[in-house]
């Protein structure tokens, strides 16, 4: 284990760009899997209770490829030059202190208001058309599933990148946070799988309430 870790460093000073994109290719595509197995068993907990017989697990490759291809594609180019970029601003523009309150906190609202939200659009979008959906039901689906996920995680990811932006370097920032999506990518894909749940439409009827208090 600790020649793995030695070798990730390696690879990690030697080819930056490249070893944050393969690793996270690499654990979104794990990550799937996973998130796979939770809701089939989850689905067919529901579908024993109705007395339903439980179907096989078949884990969907296309599906896996797709969610690699995220990882590939956008968490992992996106993300390495993201932590840079905001360690790099805050230390150079911002003249914070490194590990001081200001510094961190600063890191954490950054991240939960820029990079966060785009994130959860990114992947909702992106997991709608790589499903053949049309424009119009994409839009529906991340309209569906943004506030519910944006709402949840918010009172998780706080917590995560104050550890993160505290204690990791800032070079192991994002395979620190790929770890952690591994569960959050089980958490998205139980989010998109659960349609129009009744949870879900609680969420939209306080928008629309909002909406219409506005309105008057």
């Amino acid at each position: 284990m600790l020649r793995l870790w030695r070798w990730y460093q390696n690879c990690l000073s030697t080819h930056p760009v490249k070893t944050q994109v393969i690793s996270s290719g690499l654990i979104w595509g794990v990550g799937d899997i996973a998130a796979q197995t939770v809701t089939h068993y989850s689905a067919n907990r529901s579908q024993h209770q109705l007395h339903v017989v439980d179907k096989e697990l078949k884990i969907s490759w296309r599906r896996v490829a797709t969610t690699t291809l995220f990882g590939l594609g956008f968490v992992g180019p996106v993300g390495h030059f993201w932590y840079q970029g905001l360690d790099r601003m805050m230390r150079m523009r911002l003249k914070l202190q490194p590990n001081s309150f200001r510094f961190v906190s600063a890191k954490v609202a950054a991240d939960g208001i820029i990079f966060g939200p785009l994130d959860l659009v990114i992947f909702f979008t992106y997991m709608g058309f790589s499903t053949g959906k049309t424009s119009s039901q994409v839009i529906e689906g991340v309209k569906r599933d943004f506030l519910p996920a944006f709402v949840l995680e918010g009172g998780i990811w706080p917590v995560v990148q104050v550890v993160n932006f505290r204690y990791v370097p800032v070079q192991y920032q994002l395979l620190y946070v790929n770890f952690f999506c591994l569960l959050d990518s089980c958490f998205l894909s139980w989010v998109e799988q659960q349609q129009d749940a009744p949870w879900k439409q609680w969420f939209r009827n306080l928008l629309n309430l909002k909406e219409e208090k506005e309105q008057r």
